[in-house]
């Protein structure tokens, strides 16, 4: 996580007593990655954590491959059915290993608490706004966040105005670049970004009323967990590990004399990919410089690209909502004219993020519905 942070009450030391006016006893519990070998967080109950009173069966997921031909593909996501919260609305569309990405069109409030066992998130949030409530505090949700949820953290989303988001489920944790952080982890001076980017939970006061019903996803399925308690009784916390919002338009682009490559771009990272930011920014300012970027092959990673606003002048084609899948081994690059037609423009309005991944992706058959069959012959145009 970015930096530390504390809230609410908390006892001079760890795993001491630690009592209510009354003189009754907090319960604590140590929420801690990689076993107890790195970012953790200390959080007090007023209850037990450990109540559980019902347990629901275990729901498979029902995610099916699209075997497909090797390549490129264009998929318009708008035009995918997508209604309901933020997780019933999800459209799984891409997956390997490593992460699985999904598309939603979130027109409703949750109206139960969802923990994710097995994944981190991250969801980017193209339009619309909310308020994500979890046990570590409340976040106000924006056009152009980056709501970043560790696996374990207890939330519920509720929506004021409809919501377009792109979800990034990882296998590991969602990190800032290790590239951007000194040996203390304090990002450094190069940056694109600071800790002052970055908003943490606002505390609010414990909930007490129970019975409370959370969704559990895992890596094979979904079930329900009834717990006697409410899991946002806590009466303060502190540490490394909670959710945070990082607004993309936050992100302070990188320049250069020529064309800069993609990882100038990065903004996050985690095992077996990377996520980058691409924002309005001025274009190159050698004399002869090209701002169009050069063909590239990816041997090694297969490119998805999320376009949420703006004009995207390498192509001509796309909109709000188009996601490209660039696979590896596959030169791609821009359309015929656009590298022309690009020399002496001076700056870029485009919002895109990029998911670079590391082992290939398994198209879903959710994608054919909205897929641009014709896409691959594009650059014949």
């Amino acid at each position: 996580m970015p930096f530390y942070q504390q809230r609410g009450q908390l006892p001079e030391k760890r795993h001491i007593q630690f009592r209510d006016k009354d003189g009754n006893l907090y319960y604590e519990e140590l929420i801690s990655r990689e076993g107890f070998s790195s970012l953790y967080s200390n959080v007090y109950h007023l209850n037990p954590p450990t109540d559980v009173t019902n347990i629901g069966e275990l729901h498979k997921l029902n995610r099916k491959a699209w075997i497909d031909t090797h390549r490129h593909h264009h998929i318009r996501s708008f035009n995918l059915e997508s209604s309901g919260d933020a997780i019933s609305s999800r459209v799984s569309l891409f997956y390997n290993n490593d992460v699985e990405l999904h598309t939603a069109h979130v027109e409703e409030s949750m109206n139960s608490f969802y923990r994710n066992g097995h994944h981190d998130e991250v969801i980017f949030i193209q339009n619309g706004n909310g308020m994500l409530y979890s046990n570590f505090g409340n976040l106000e949700l924006n056009k152009g966040d980056y709501v970043v949820i560790p696996r374990g953290v207890v939330w519920q989303m509720t929506i004021q105005e409809t919501m377009r988001q792109f979800i990034i489920e990882t296998n590991g944790p969602l990190e800032t670049p290790v590239k951007y952080r000194n040996r203390h982890g304090q990002l450094l001076e190069h940056a694109p970004y600071s800790e002052r980017d970055i908003r943490a939970p606002e505390f609010v006061i414990p909930q007490v009323n129970g019975p409370v019903t959370v969704n559990l996803k895992l890596v094979n399925g979904y079930q329900t967990y009834e717990y006697a308690n409410h899991p946002c009784d806590l009466v303060g916390w502190d540490g490394y590990y909670y959710p945070w919002v990082f607004n993309i338009n936050d992100f302070m682009p990188i320049t250069g004399k020529i064309h800069q490559p993609p990882p100038v771009h990065q903004t996050f990272q985690a095992p077996g990919l990377v996520i980058c930011s691409f924002v309005p920014r001025l274009f190159d300012y050698h004399p002869e410089a090209i701002p169009a970027p050069y063909a590239h092959s990816n041997v090694d990673s297969d490119e998805i690209l999320y376009y949420a606003e703006g004009e995207f002048m390498s192509r001509k084609g796309i909109g709000e909502g188009s996601i490209t899948f660039h696979p590896a081994g596959l030169p791609h690059g821009p359309q015929p004219g656009k590298i022309e037609e690009s020399i002496g423009k001076k700056e870029t309005n485009e919002l895109a993020v990029m998911v670079d991944t590391f082992q290939p992706l398994t198209i879903t058959t959710a994608a054919k519905a909205a897929d641009d069959k014709d896409y691959p012959l594009s650059w014949n145009q």
